[in-house]
């Protein structure tokens, strides 16, 4: 009798025990589901800026300084050729657009194109630390990055439909680039998101390289009244 009362709590015991790996495998499963919205919400709040409208379409989402991408925010990505990783909707009109550039006789690469949170901070990071050496206190460099390192969370690198490009200075020049690009981009969809003269408007420093997709008709009409995407997205809304 006592051995298979012994057996009996031996054979509980275990059924217990895989019970409760089981438990955990799928608490885990749903972490890793979960975790990185909940993540991203708790930085958002954090961070105590509003979340980005999306009522005028994922094209035409406008993250800045006051606007952080919202939490619920998804995307597919497709990898490039040298590895930077874009969203699949912008992919067509970007593979156009250097098309083109490159039967013009350009040589251009995407530089930058999607962050993670994590890369994002690590980049506003390292900007920091390079002030700081300079001799600016904490605050100091901090303020001076924010002028070219967005915060996380409120980068447009982040959504997928930005992308920094540079030239390949073995065959054009930089200048030859960025020219093309801002006589040019327009037509693929793009817009040069922080131009010199709207600085104020997007408290960004003027930053040639940078291009946001905002769909053909939309980076037309911005082109052709030159306005920035703060001033579009006000015109667009009562």
């Amino acid at each position: 009798m006592r051995r298979r009362g012994r057996k009996s709590r031996y054979i509980h015991k275990n059924i217990r025990r895989i019970v409760l790996i089981a438990l955990v495998v799928i608490l885990g499963s749903v972490v890793l589901r979960t975790g990185g919205s909940f993540l991203r919400q708790s930085r958002s709040l954090l961070s105590g800026v509003n979340q980005a409208d999306t009522s005028l379409g994922w094209n035409l989402i406008l993250v800045n300084g006051d606007y952080a991408i919202p939490d619920d925010y998804e995307l597919e990505l497709t990898e490039l050729s040298n590895g930077k990783k874009v969203d699949s909707r912008i992919y067509p009109d970007l593979q156009e657009m250097f098309d083109d550039a490159r039967l013009g006789g350009l040589h251009l690469f995407v530089r930058e194109g999607y962050r993670t949170w994590e890369e994002q901070q690590a980049i506003m990071d390292e900007r920091i630390e390079e002030y700081k050496k300079e001799g600016y206190s904490k605050q100091e460099a901090k303020k001076l990055a924010e002028e070219y390192v967005a915060e996380p969370g409120t980068s447009e690198h982040q959504l997928g439909i930005a992308v920094d490009i540079n030239a390949d200075t073995s065959g054009s020049s930089s200048d030859e680039v960025y020219t093309w690009l801002d006589e040019n981009a327009y037509k693929y969809g793009f817009i040069k998101r922080y131009p010199p003269d709207k600085t104020e408007i997007t408290g960004v420093n003027n930053e040639p390289w940078h291009y946001r997709y905002v769909g053909e008709e939309a980076a037309k009409e911005m082109k052709d009244k030159n306005l920035c995407l703060e001033e579009y997205i006000g015109q667009l809304k009562p």
